[in-house]
């Protein structure tokens, strides 16, 4: 066989996984995109609500400020957009999965599903253990070490960021469990 028909065939094999992926990841940016139009009315509100731990710990007077002419648009717009990514990561795991689960074994397979499943509540309690716990009581420590005479008023474009990233950080020190028994399945490490 000639060395450019060979290559010819092999890219023609891959022509078909292509497809698939472009085929899923339109599906997961189209479920993405409608929870983005559904939420985006209710951006306002969905800000007010994360920002609720640190402005029920404010001084009396204080509120949050916004420095740049264009955060009060952005951040909202930014803030639905990861939340909109946040909700969907059920749907994008899944899509992840049946794009891979041809290329795995059986065994493989059947541990897949419960591993997705358990990664997602997790992840989703490391979030709500974030804002429910440790964001009172982070708030209300930095308000209470704040030197005599400092107002305290945060920029509401860095709470979003300084938020997603403990959300973020919490929810991934959640997976822990589930990154020990992928560890213990692969022999990488020993349950003892």
């Amino acid at each position: 066989m000639n060395p450019r028909d060979e290559i010819n065939s092999s890219f023609k094999s891959l022509v078909p996984h292509f497809q698939e992926l472009k085929t899923r990841i339109s599906k997961c940016l189209l479920f993405v995109l409608a929870f983005f139009i559904v939420l985006f009315p209710f951006s306002e509100i969905i800000y007010t609500q994360l920002a609720e731990p640190l402005i029920s710990r404010l001084p009396e007077g204080s509120n949050m400020i916004a420095i740049d002419v264009a955060s009060p648009f952005f951040i909202p717009f930014k803030l639905v957009m990861i939340l909109s990514i946040f909700i969907s990561i059920p749907f994008l795991l899944y899509h992840l999965w049946m794009f891979t689960a041809p290329g795995l074994y059986e065994k493989e397979r059947k541990l897949v599903l419960p591993i997705l499943i358990s990664s997602s509540v997790l992840f989703y309690l490391g979030a709500a253990f974030a804002y429910f716990v440790v964001f009172p009581l982070i708030f209300a420590f930095f308000i209470s070490i704040a030197p005599e005479g400092i107002a305290v008023m945060t920029d509401i474009s860095r709470y979003l960021d300084f938020v997603i990233t403990l959300f973020f950080a919490f929810g991934f020190a959640f997976e822990v469990p589930v990154i020990t028994v992928l560890l213990v399945l692969t022999n990488v490490s020993t349950p003892t």
